[in-house]
């Protein structure tokens, strides 16, 4: 039996409910370390389509699967097919207003477990006409950082969160929905996990529960030698950090990446960053993409960063491994029919961070 799927608009600032849309289709997609999308198709002439309530980077969107939350985010674009008489909303996920939120005033944190720079990052945004991100859950990781900008840098809040992910030691991140009551106010969490991923719990097999449609192989993050450049010390030169791979330039020419962070402030952040790139450029990167079998599973079954085996023989495709999720892809046509894809990558690639 299908699911049933349900669109709310909510008032961004306090998640209060506002309407219940009628939609003709829905998309939305969950991404690793991301804000995610989504697109809602709406009749053009219903009541619900008010430009007085519901107008971009105002109005917040939360997709009901069963009466539950399963994807929460912000309108930022609308486009009206006036022959078709439709209404496409087009959002991103609440990690989307971090974006558009800096620290105007610097930011000065000195060896300090992560999980409470995050939420000190939070509070401090909250207290200042934010939407109410919930950050109180996140558990001690065991890893202390140091965060420093002036205020003339104007560090975006989102980039923030993701530099303290894509370290050694960091962290998966994503924003939860919830009912604080129901059909009435919807509210968010901001949760982190290992980047290791969770222990495999299900496995998915080509043309038993699952259509694998294809495996790219992608070497482009291979690097021997990888350096990290930083902040300017003040006399025209610049912190480095440089951490190598000799096992693997036994068996390749050298291949040198270079990355640029230009806020970072300490030579152990920038060998990390340097590590971190090492780690995830020591093999050929398997990205393989499938859609799962109708009515087997629910899109909050494959949180990205969880882990899942996969098994397909299909010639020169043969794989048997555990995958890290980096999307979950979920479309809902007409007629209420879902459709799952995911999107995976190499287990190694994230478990050991990746900064980009």
């Amino acid at each position: 039996m299908s699911a049933a799927y349900s669109v709310v608009q909510t008032d961004l600032k306090t998640g209060n409910v506002v309407a219940v849309l009628p939609v003709t289709a829905i998309q939305f997609t969950h991404s690793l370390n991301a804000a995610g999308t989504a697109t809602v198709g709406i009749p053009l002439f219903a009541p619900e389509a008010d430009p007085n309530s519901l107008s971009p980077g105002i109005s917040g969107l939360v997709i009901l699967r069963n009466g539950l939350p399963v994807w929460g985010g912000i309108l930022w674009a609308l486009a009206a097919d006036i022959a078709a008489g439709t209404l496409t909303l087009n959002a991103s996920g609440y990690h989307s207003h971090y974006q558009g939120r800096h620290f105007v005033t610097g930011w000065a944190t000195r060896t300090t477990e992560q999980a409470v720079i995050l939420k000190r990052f939070f509070d401090y945004f909250n207290a200042d006409n934010g939407i109410g991100t919930d950050a109180s859950g996140m558990a001690a990781t065991g890893h202390l950082r140091t965060t420093i900008w002036t205020r003339y840098e104007l560090k975006n809040a989102a980039e923030a969160i993701e530099e303290l992910a894509d370290n050694i030691g960091g962290f998966n991140f994503r924003y939860v929905p919830y009912w604080v009551t129901a059909g009435k106010k919807v509210g968010h969490r901001f949760v982190i996990s290992s980047r290791a991923g969770t222990a495999a719990t299900r496995s998915l097999t080509h043309r038993v529960n699952c259509n694998v449609t294809g495996v790219s192989y992608d070497s482009t993050a291979l690097a021997t030698v990888a350096y990290a450049v930083g902040a300017d010390k003040g006399n025209g030169e610049k912190l480095v950090g440089i951490f190598e791979n000799p096992s693997l330039a036994a068996r390749m020419p050298e291949r040198v990446m270079v990355g640029s962070y230009a806020d970072v402030k300490e030579t152990k952040t920038l060998i990390d960053k340097a590590q971190a790139t090492i780690n995830a450029g020591a093999v050929p990167v398997a990205i393989p993409e499938l859609t799962l079998y109708p009515d087997q599973y629910s899109p909050l079954d494959f949180v990205p960063g969880d882990v899942t085996a996969i098994d397909v023989d299909a010639g020169y495709i043969a794989l048997y491994d555990e995958f890290i999720v980096t999307e979950c892809a979920t479309a809902v046509d007409a007629n209420g029919s879902e459709s799952i894809k995911l999107a995976l990558a190499s287990k190694e690639l994230w478990s050991n961070a990746n900064p980009s």
